[in-house]
């Protein structure tokens, strides 16, 4: 076997990549943005390598790379199965695998967000029985656990990855986005819709952390792209975090700042999926394991609507009324609503496990719908 030095160019879909003790972490926010996240939430989320994935080139028939995977658990429920690896060949899912062992961050209480972490070795995801050809492979790292890659091990010399001149795309939004309840890296919707549209996919979705933060604004102003979108709201909801009174200028201050970087890119606001226990009801949203099993619950008062609470129809409309107005003078920023990518119809067939997060049929419902409504047609991204 041949052992080639994983490099920061081989990795795509991370903005920086930092050198640890073990390997290279990818980042995907940059050090300056790392350095202003307020909670360890965001920074978990962050480094979780949703989208992030190793390209190069070889004729070898067995590849092994090994990592240090950080794994999440939490108090009370079953332990995670281990996170998938998918390797494409040709762009074509062709093998998957998994590491055991790694550490494993617990946490002890879903509302503090205390954490217990237990370290463990390294392990080793192995493919076998690849063709014997040139190719072009991608490893797919697992979404929801940071991993820091060690070693890429190869019986047949690697080479840098075919120039694709594909269009990147630049996506942000909460952990649908981030691929919630995905079985693996590639099957995330937005990583199934960038398949379809033949782009590539450069995946800012952060579990909990959609949250129209000024250094995720700044990051996606400085990260080259032909393709935008920014999916607001769920977050804004679930945790409370402002009132309609703070939230019209931030979003006009986070759409201002992308556009200091991509005056003419085609930008598309999406607003949230259907999420009836946040349809009307303001958050914040709080977790219920009433018969063993994880689902969320919205604790608002619906009456304080009135007084600038937020639930995510008033998000909708405000955010259709804010790209409203912003397109007279921005002819390439378009609205989605994002119940049309799963609304009651989709519901009725694909309810939410958790009342908040879609299963994986549910990603690939909300990726079938975004292809038909975005790539495809008279979409934005056409």
């Amino acid at each position: 076997m041949i052992t080639t030095p994983v490099t920061t160019d081989m990795l795509r879909g991370a903005l920086d990549v930092e050198r640890t003790a073990h390997g290279l972490l990818p980042h995907r926010l940059p050090g300056w943005a790392r350095e202003q996240i307020p909670d360890d939430h965001l920074a978990l989320a962050e480094a979780q390598p949703s989208g992030v994935r190793l390209a190069f080139r070889t004729r070898a028939t067995v590849i092994e790379l090994e990592t240090l995977p950080t794994k999440r658990a939490y108090r009370g429920l079953p332990a995670p199965a281990d996170g998938v690896y998918d390797l494409l060949v040709d762009g074509g899912l062709a093998a998957q695998a998994t590491v055991t062992g790694g550490n494993v961050r617990t946490v002890l209480d879903m509302v503090t967000q205390a954490v217990e972490l237990r370290e463990g070795r390294p392990g080793t995801a192995r493919f076998t029985g690849l063709p014997a050809r040139d190719k072009d492979v991608e490893i797919w790292l697992p979404h929801t656990e940071t991993t820091e890659v060690i070693a890429l091990r190869t019986d047949a010399p690697v080479s840098p990855a075919s120039a694709g001149g594909r269009r990147v795309w630049l996506h942000h939004g909460s952990s649908i986005s981030h691929g919630s309840n995905a079985a693996h890296p590639t099957a995330i919707w937005p990583a199934l819709a960038a398949a379809r549209g033949g782009v590539e996919l450069v995946n800012l979705g952060f579990g909990g952390g959609a949250l129209l933060d000024p250094f995720t604004a700044r990051a996606m102003r400085d990260t080259p792209a032909d393709l935008i979108s920014i999916k607001i709201g769920i977050n804004i909801v679930n945790s409370d975090a402002m009132r309609l009174r703070a939230f019209t200028p931030a979003v006009h201050g986070f759409l201002d700042t992308v556009r200091e970087g991509h005056p003419d890119a085609p930008l598309l606001v999406v607003s949230p999926v259907l999420c009836p226990v946040q349809e009307d009801t303001p958050g914040p949203l709080m977790p219920d394991f009433d018969g063993g099993t994880l689902r969320f619950k919205a604790t608002g008062d619906p009456a304080e609507r009135a007084a600038g609470r937020l639930t995510l129809n008033v998000i909708r409309d405000e955010l259709a009324r804010i790209v409203r107005r912003r397109a007279a003078d921005d002819p390439n920023l378009h609205y989605l609503d994002g119940r049309a990518l799963y609304g009651e119809k989709d519901h009725s067939e694909l309810p939410l496990p958790d009342a908040v997060h879609p299963d994986p049929a549910g990603h690939r419902r909300i990726a079938d719908n975004f292809t038909r409504l975005v790539f495809a047609g008279e979409g934005p991204f056409a």
